[in-house]
């Protein structure tokens, strides 16, 4: 996933002045002297962020002022460019202070986060409904074809006005109003809900007591339990962390089926306890305002709001998308489901399936039909040589990038690492972090984002950081990876490739800004860790050095794809859940979270008692807090392209420089300078097909 907060989040005045020495002992208010602009971390402290963002929010303003009193005649240099060359404190600031959030948060952080949040939403309702700006945007806009501007310079005028338009800048006054009181409502709940279901998922944690509980589990993984659970002072105990995802990993080891049901409950009523860290009543609020919003801005619902500059465009669109995927995955559906039955009637157990048996009995029956478990495969999966011999590789011989670890720049936490990326001429093209290790304070998932952006316009190079939940392993002993530890990694890193080569001259088209395309570069890069030229270069036992066997290559290789209609059937539900809260319309009342989960799940067909959603409603951190309200979908919609791409990989020689350096030109390096549309089938040479991904999710019978 990749993180956008900056690039739609404008801070407002602060509302207490800075100590009269702030300016010089906060190392956030001046440009890092560090290489590529990097974060000065060793300076930093907690304390330094909000005087910095609050700084930067008065700075911003004065520049926004600026634009919109200019006695000039507004031009494309003095409105345009200079709305991207304004902020740059604002934005150093918080591109810090976001990524420390989401990766290294405690109290003190989330505290600054609960203050400002609805200073974003002021702040930017300031900027994109301010009436003398927009009459700017708009004047430039409608002289755009006499000003012999290329194809980026008018997507970038289309992309403020857009942005005017979205915000209001249209309406009356007394909407304006009203709409201003939703967004800071909206970004007051966003922040509660992040900061209750980090809590929640910290607190709904399986301890275990007794290790029989726990049978089946490795011994790693045991140890790491253990370690767990005396890391948060219950020594002689056992803690299985949750993942923010439905399905927990240990779930497919756990042989105990009363502890694979209280793990599964325990991830399922995370967020439904009734206690503090409740968030059923917030996610009601944030729907329900979110409703009203689009009815302000003349839309029937969100999601109308939300699909007007995505590739998807239109609510339709995306419901047929989807909706043609159900049947093929009901039907697969099916057949897993009898055969996992017959798997459980073999093991001598009378039972009938439940969402806990699925992980367990799946392997189960990979071992019977392939005699090939996980935990054969994680001693040729050893993280840094992932790292190193799979993912640098793969871009390497790809693309011609080269890479080179460095310990001079400093980090927010002690395990980050730091890389200087080469280009294919030598030439610096920027660095890129890497937090991999599980902690409690970080959230859930993996995700991309920016220190800096990279832009031509204010010679900067991209400073990217790439997020992962990874179980660390004991001192001394290599952390070993799971086949999707791996996915994983390939897919965050497909989100930095994006940034990093990016040649886009303006900051806020330097990157995707659609959430069904910005996910399509990173689920490409899937594809390469399991492609047999790289797979073979990394897949090397981490004790002895030996290759993994061909015989087991294959295997896991066939597993992958065994449980395919299971994470399927679980991403359809939830694509399908986050649109039906998005649909609401303004007039309809605020709902009961689990009823209408129930409701929504039945009426898109998508209830699979089996399977439930990948993430229930009360623990969507992707659509109540990341920006994908109503864009779930992207992920779905985004396999079909990198689909359509990779088979045309495979049509043309696969991985080659040739290959890789055209989706590079056409693709990779293009950000939001070109549409979406246009981009892909520029490339592809046709519109999206939609056969490629239903063969991929394993959905049509062979």
């Amino acid at each position: 996933m990749r993180q956008i907060v900056v690039a739609s989040v404008m801070l407002a005045i602060g509302s207490f002045a800075l100590p009269a020495s702030a300016d010089n002992a906060n190392p956030l208010f001046a440009r890092s002297s560090l290489p590529f602009q990097a974060p000065p971390f060793d300076k930093i402290v907690a304390a330094d962020y909000q005087p910095a963002i609050e700084a930067g929010m008065r700075q911003q303003l004065h520049e926004i002022t600026a634009i919109a009193n200019n006695p000039a005649p507004p031009s494309f240099d003095n409105t345009l460019i200079a709305l991207e060359r304004s902020g740059a404190q604002l934005q150093r600031a918080t591109a810090a202070f976001y990524a420390v959030v989401g990766a290294n948060a405690d109290d003190a952080l989330e505290r600054v986060e609960a203050v400002e949040a609805p200073k974003l939403s002021t702040e930017n309702d300031s900027i994109f409904q301010n009436t003398k700006l927009f009459a700017r945007v708009r004047r430039v806009r409608d002289r755009a074809a006499s000003l012999h501007l290329n194809v980026e310079s008018r997507q970038l005028i289309e992309f403020y006005y857009l942005q005017f338009i979205r915000a209001g800048a249209q309406l009356p006054a007394d909407q304006q109003v009203r709409l201003k009181h939703i967004n800071e409502q909206l970004s007051t709940l966003q922040a509660a809900f992040h900061r209750k279901l980090l809590a929640a998922s910290a607190a709904g944690a399986l301890i275990a007591h007794d290790a029989a509980a726990l049978a089946g589990l490795s011994a790693t993984d045991m140890v790491a339990a253990s370690h767990a659970a005396a890391a948060r002072k219950r020594s002689g105990s056992w803690l299985l962390p949750l993942q923010n995802t439905t399905q927990q990993p240990a779930l497919g080891q756990l042989s105990d089926r009363a502890t694979r049901q209280q793990l599964f409950d325990q991830s399922w009523n995370r967020t439904e306890r009734g206690d503090v860290n409740d968030t059923r009543s917030t996610v009601a609020a944030i729907a329900q305002l979110r409703a009203e919003k689009a009815a302000l801005l003349g839309f029937p619902n969100y999601a109308a709001f939300v699909l007007t500059d995505q590739m998807a465009q239109t609510p339709n669109a995306v419901r047929a998308f989807l909706g043609g995927l159900v049947p093929f995955e009901r039907r697969k559906n099916g057949a897993s489901v009898a055969a996992l039955q017959a798997q459980i009637a073999k093991d001598g157990k009378t039972f009938k399936l439940a969402p806990w048996d699925w992980e367990y009995y799946s392997a189960a029956l990979t071992k019977a039909t392939l005699d090939f478990d996980t935990a054969d495969v994680r001693p040729y999966l050893e993280l840094d040589n992932v790292l190193r011999n799979g993912v640098f590789y793969a871009a390497n011989q790809l693309y011609g990038v080269t890479f080179r670890e460095r310990h001079d720049l400093p980090v927010y936490e002690p395990d980050v690492r730091v890389f200087s990326v080469f280009d294919r001429d030598g030439s610096p093209l920027g660095l890129i972090y890497f937090d991999f290790f599980k902690r409690d304070n970080k959230s859930g998932g993996a995700w991309m984002g920016e220190f800096v952006t990279g832009s031509r316009l204010l010679g900067q190079k991209s400073v990217v950081y790439n997020v992962e939940n990874i179980t660390k392993a004991s001192a001394g002993q290599p952390t070993l990876l799971s086949p999707s530890d791996v996915t994983g990694m390939f897919h965050e890193f497909g989100h930095a490739l994006n940034g990093l080569f990016s040649v886009a001259r303006y900051p806020s088209l330097s990157m995707p800004n659609a959430r069904d395309f910005v996910e399509y570069p990173s689920q490409f890069n899937e594809h390469w860790a399991t492609y047999p030229k790289v797979l073979k270069h990394y897949a090397v036992n981490a004790k002895t050095g030996e290759a993994m066997p061909s015989a087991l290559m294959a295997k896991m290789l066939a597993a992958l794809k065994q449980n395919d209609g299971y994470s399927a059937g679980e991403l359809l539900a939830a694509d399908e859940l986050d649109l039906a809260w998005h649909l609401l319309p303004a007039s309809a009342p605020r709902q009961d979270v689990d009823v209408f989960e129930k409701r929504a799940l039945a009426a898109s067909g998508t209830n699979y008692t089996d399977i439930p959603p990948r993430y229930r409603s009360s623990y969507f951190n992707h659509i109540w807090y990341s920006g994908y309200a109503a864009g779930y979908y992207a992920y779905t919609w985004s396999a079909m392209l990198d689909d359509d791409t990779y088979q045309w990989f495979l049509a043309h020689g696969g991985v080659t420089r040739s290959n890789g350096d055209r989706f590079r030109d056409l693709v990779l390096s293009r950000g939001s300078t070109q549409p979406y549309g246009q981009m892909f089938r520029t490339f592809y040479g046709k519109a999206p097909d939609v056969v490629p991904l239903v063969d991929d999710f394993g959905l049509v019978s062979k």
